[in-house]
């Protein structure tokens, strides 16, 4: 029988990109793979761009984890890719669908590029995809995919307010290494432009070595909201 595919996209707020990046899946709709996306109790018209557009439409508490848990859940495919709300397809959409399938491990994630100009965020990518290559782990935005099965046995995403996916792939790396397919895939540079691609640098890599040496996640996610914040926390 033929194996399918079933994106996952969680989303919060994301209404003025999310179209962009449902409509750039349709051909995997029509080509029998499956398209969800769960809102995370979105405040903008992100529900209203789905219309149409997706097969199952989601609603779960706010939080990536939970989010791509009950997408997760309820998902037919026998392959599971999570893409965030702002990644951009820099190839047809068969084509990673077909690296997916292909794929000689049991789950992997693609190279990721950002869509910002700025010569200094090519070596974000440099360094970001090196990272990935050398340790093993993946992040969000590098569009991680994983077999149903496997995703299930090592009980999905840690439901964690920050670094699920750093959690997620130290689970996967003890059944194998990550796949690490072409194309690659792009996301936004949003976070690096709003914040300062220096400061967003340092602070991810902080918490990143914070998370390993065992700080509390939640933790985290309070220095991070209050670091990525443009004004004082009231």
């Amino acid at each position: 029988m033929r194996q399918t595919v079933s994106v996952i996209v969680p989303a919060l707020n994301e209404g003025a990109v999310i179209a962009s990046l449902l409509e750039a899946l349709q051909p995997l709709r029509a080509a029998g793979h499956e398209l969800i996306v769960v809102d995370g109790d979105s405040r903008d018209d992100t529900c209203q761009r789905c219309n149409g557009l997706v097969d199952r439409l989601l609603e779960s508490t706010p939080g990536r984890a939970a989010q791509m848990n009950a997408g997760a859940e309820l998902a037919r495919g026998d392959w599971l890719w999570f893409v965030h709300a702002d990644s951009r397809l820099q190839g047809l959409p068969q084509a990673y669908a077909q690296a997916i399938l292909d794929s000689p491990r049991p789950w992997g994630r693609f190279d990721v590029s950002l869509d910002g100009a700025e010569r200094i965020l090519r070596l974000v990518e440099i360094g970001m995809n090196g990272r990935s290559r050398l340790t093993g782990i993946a992040t969000g935005d590098q569009g991680i995919f994983v077999r149903r099965e496997l995703f299930g046995q090592v009980g999905g995403y840690p439901e964690l307010p920050l670094m699920e996916d750093i959690a997620l792939s130290r689970s996967l790396r003890r059944v194998a290494r990550p796949a690490t397919p072409r194309p690659c895939l792009g996301t936004s540079a949003r976070r690096w432009q709003r914040h300062g691609v220096w400061r967003t640098i340092f602070l991810m890599w902080r918490l990143r070595l914070a998370f390993f040496l065992g700080a509390d996640p939640a933790d985290l996610a309070r220095v991070y909201r209050a670091c990525a914040s443009p004004t004082p926390e009231s």
